[in-house]
């Protein structure tokens, strides 16, 4: 899969690159991540990508030429790439769309900043996207998130059995798990999961997703 991240402030995904399994993913080449830094596409001198909004208002607006320059060369390479915006009113980010996205083979992904943007940016775009019901500063956390929810489920990156009973497969939250020590301040280690037993383990944990879910996310159920 290749990944572009369109963004003012690409010094923000140096960590998000450079650790953990997103840096492995990248080593062994499952994912290739292009941060593009779209202030180098604007039409000022000064490198100026925004303004002040048509009507009047607080804040800058982001301008659409930058954006759109910086689209229409990296679809020269890949015409079929699908376009993300990354905004507060885009639909709701769930599980489901992280599995089907994982699927594309190039996705480029829009960090809005400032005030807002020129709502003509939205024809350029093939999908909005909300990571929740609140304003960031800008598009960039939520890029990341985005993109980690992605790239661990391709294939490779993280071991099947991993991802088999993770929260929100099957509209379930993950069952508890232990590790040493046995005990802790009064506090034990369920015995099923001593037992060795592993058809009653399996049991319990589906149990054990089933009631957390109940309790901390109805919703889903």
């Amino acid at each position: 899969m290749r990944i572009d991240i369109l963004t003012l402030f690409p010094n923000m995904f140096e960590g998000f690159l450079n650790e953990s399994i997103i840096k492995r993913a990248i080593l062994k080449e499952s994912v290739i991540i292009n941060i593009v830094d779209f202030r180098k596409y604007s039409h000022f001198s000064n490198n100026q990508v925004d303004d002040t909004p048509y009507g009047g208002g607080g804040g800058m607006v982001l301008r659409i030429e930058p954006i759109y320059d910086a689209l229409m060369d990296i679809k020269k390479d890949d015409p079929e790439a699908k376009v993300i915006l990354m905004t507060p009113d885009g639909i709701p980010y769930k599980q489901e769309m992280a599995v089907k996205l994982k699927d594309e083979k190039h996705l480029v992904f829009i960090c809005g900043h400032y005030e807002g943007f020129d709502e003509r940016i939205r024809t350029l775009c093939d999908m909005e996207i909300s990571i929740g019901d609140y304003v960031l500063t800008g598009g960039e956390l939520p890029a990341m998130v985005v993109s980690d929810s992605i790239i661990r489920l391709i294939e490779g990156v993280i071991t099947d059995s991993s991802l088999v009973s993770e929260s929100f497969n099957d509209k379930l939250l993950d069952y508890p798990t232990y590790t040493k020590p046995q005990e802790f301040m009064g506090m034990k280690v369920p015995d099923v999961l001593l037992s060795g037993d592993h058809a009653k383990i399996a049991a319990w944990r589906e149990e054990e997703r089933i009631k957390k879910t109940r309790e901390r996310r109805p919703d889903l159920m």
